[in-house]
């Protein structure tokens, strides 16, 4: 067995031979049944079989890409589940694109954050209300509602409002640490919550706990975006975005600014890092990506009230990423896709299943113990379990390898023309 898995590692034509049949026989399975809940899981699972492989990391983006924009949407759409697949997709992006933001609040500068869900109502209500008449309470102008064709700026509009309310939060509270800061992140959370569930009065901008209805679709010359298998395409597209953006951020100064203020902040701010504007930043990033997710969430649900964006919901983003592993990318990733997939379809099925052998007499469960209600229970055991056995998560963060010979040999090389320089200007060197 472990000579098996040793030239697996070592031959990369066995790996794609290996993920090719793995992709194809579960593609046709998705296809090929009406609704089958494990092909499909076992489709999208080719995905993290993919991040094992030891391919050059642009021909695994290749690949990952063929597999989102061609494979997946291929198979699922044999059947009539298409859309329900599409569904679980889709919010398995929205929910990945947020765990990602908050991963750079939590996992990379250390700021426990329990009310990051506010950001994410920040940028659904914000395309919600001008997409609306709710805007007329507001501007009396009469381009107002603004039409479908306006939802791919508010996209960009949504993240800039979140993050400024991450900044109007960070300001006050920044200065607080540890447990208090998780406290009044918690209270900000809530504070926005209920200030959209009584913003009806005395001027109506939210239409209060009744929710704003008739949200306008995407529209894009024309062709408007209703059903989950169009939206999947636009979650992909601003993923691909946040993606990018955590990447490049965090191995740039500002991600090392961060990590370090999370592992020592007395001796980050010794070494001359800005805490507060480094702290405000980290808020600003996540809370952005939160708050396009929220526009997007909007315009496919075309329906906003504040039940969306209770305290639960900013739990399980942070199951997502302690899950995952805390400042680990794959990991979040991974993180958000099992508790998404678990709460739409797993937790569902196995309850849909409980019913039928209920009715037909088999056993005999209490309502109170369907699975699907007891999320929080089984959230509770996913965070004990992953403290005692997987402490750094599912995929433990990685720091990027340095090669010290080299950077030594550069510092070398940049001394030599310094001392030269001091020599010929009739300095002397020690």
């Amino acid at each position: 067995m472990n000579k098996m898995k040793t030239a697996l590692k070592q031959s990369r034509f066995t790996q794609a031979a290996v993920l090719a049949l793995f992709v194809i026989i579960t593609a046709l399975g998705v296809y090929l049944m009406n609704r089958s809940v494990v092909a499909f899981l076992l489709l999208l699972s080719s995905l993290l079989l993919l991040y094992y492989t030891s391919f050059p990391i642009r021909i695994k983006w290749a690949i990952a890409a063929v597999l989102l924009l061609v494979v997946i949407p291929f198979a699922t759409s044999g059947g009539s589940s298409h859309e329900s697949y599409m569904e679980v997709a889709t919010q398995c992006g929205i929910y990945i694109a947020m765990a990602l933001g908050l991963n750079i609040v939590v996992g990379f500068a250390g700021l426990l954050d329990l009310g990051f869900v506010a950001f994410f109502a920040v940028g659904a209500y914000t395309y919600a209300i001008f997409s609306t008449p709710q805007a007329t309470n507001i501007f009396k102008a009469g381009w107002l509602p603004l039409s479908g064709s306006y939802f791919w700026l508010f996209i960009f509009l949504g993240g800039f409002m979140a993050a400024l309310f991450g900044i109007l939060l960070g300001l006050p509270v920044l200065r607080v640490k540890g447990d208090y800061l998780a406290i009044v992140t918690l209270g900000f959370g809530e504070i926005i919550r209920i200030i959209f569930n009584n913003l009806d009065k005395p001027v109506n901008i939210t239409n209060g706990a009744m929710g704003i209805a008739s949200i306008k679709p995407p529209d894009l010359f024309g062709y408007q975006f209703t059903f989950p298998h169009q939206f999947y395409f636009i979650v992909l597209a601003i993923l691909a975005i946040v993606l990018f953006g955590v990447k490049r951020v965090e191995h740039s100064r500002m991600g090392r600014s961060w990590k370090a203020i999370r592992d020592n902040e007395i001796a980050a701010q010794a070494m001359g890092i800005p805490l507060i504007r480094t702290k405000l930043t980290a808020f600003a990033v996540g809370a952005s990506f939160s708050g396009m997710m929220g526009a997007v969430f909007a315009a496919k649900q075309t329906f906003v009230d504040p039940t969306s964006f209770t305290y639960l919901e900013s739990v399980t983003i942070l199951v997502m990423v302690i899950l995952g592993g805390m400042g680990s990318v794959p990991g979040v990733i991974l993180g958000a896709s099992v508790i998404t997939i678990l709460n739409l379809q797993v937790l569902t099925e196995i309850t849909s299943w409980l019913n039928q052998l209920t009715q037909q007499g088999v056993i005999q469960i209490p309502n109170a113990l369907s699975p699907s209600k007891m999320q929080r229970f089984i959230f509770g055991a996913v965070l004990i379990l992953m403290t005692i056995f997987r402490p750094n998560g599912l995929i433990a963060a990685k720091n990027r390898r340095v090669n010290i010979g080299e950077i030594k040999a550069h510092r070398s090389a940049d001394a030599i023309p310094l001392q030269e320089a001091k020599v010929h200007s009739g300095g002397t060197v020690k």
